[in-house]
């Protein structure tokens, strides 16, 4: 089947968590605003996807100052680096995830 250039392509569930996950590891204490804008979602839905992996123990959300941060965890840094080596699998065979 061949890819109609105006084709809309949607993340997958596992790309949008890598994006937070990395936006999240690039500012290590990162406030919602900053990962709203890096990650591409809405506040909603960002909201829905930040509770997910904090109940999966990929990111650890602490409070200063009357500010929510949010901290990449151990399994979260080895979630972003295992998705990083399958992503580069997948492309190798020009395929996307």
């Amino acid at each position: 089947m061949k890819d109609e250039p105006d084709r809309v392509k949607y993340r997958s569930k596992g790309r949008i968590f890598a994006d937070i996950l990395r936006a999240v590891q690039d500012d290590e204490k990162a406030i919602t605003t900053h990962i709203l804008y890096k990650s591409n979602l809405s506040h909603d839905r960002l909201i829905k996807y930040l509770q997910n992996l904090e109940e999966g123990g990929l990111l650890k959300r602490s409070e200063e100052k009357d500010k929510i941060f949010y901290e990449i965890t151990d399994k979260g840094k080895h979630f972003l680096s295992e998705f990083q080596r399958m992503e580069a699998f997948v492309n190798g065979f020009g395929l996307d995830i």
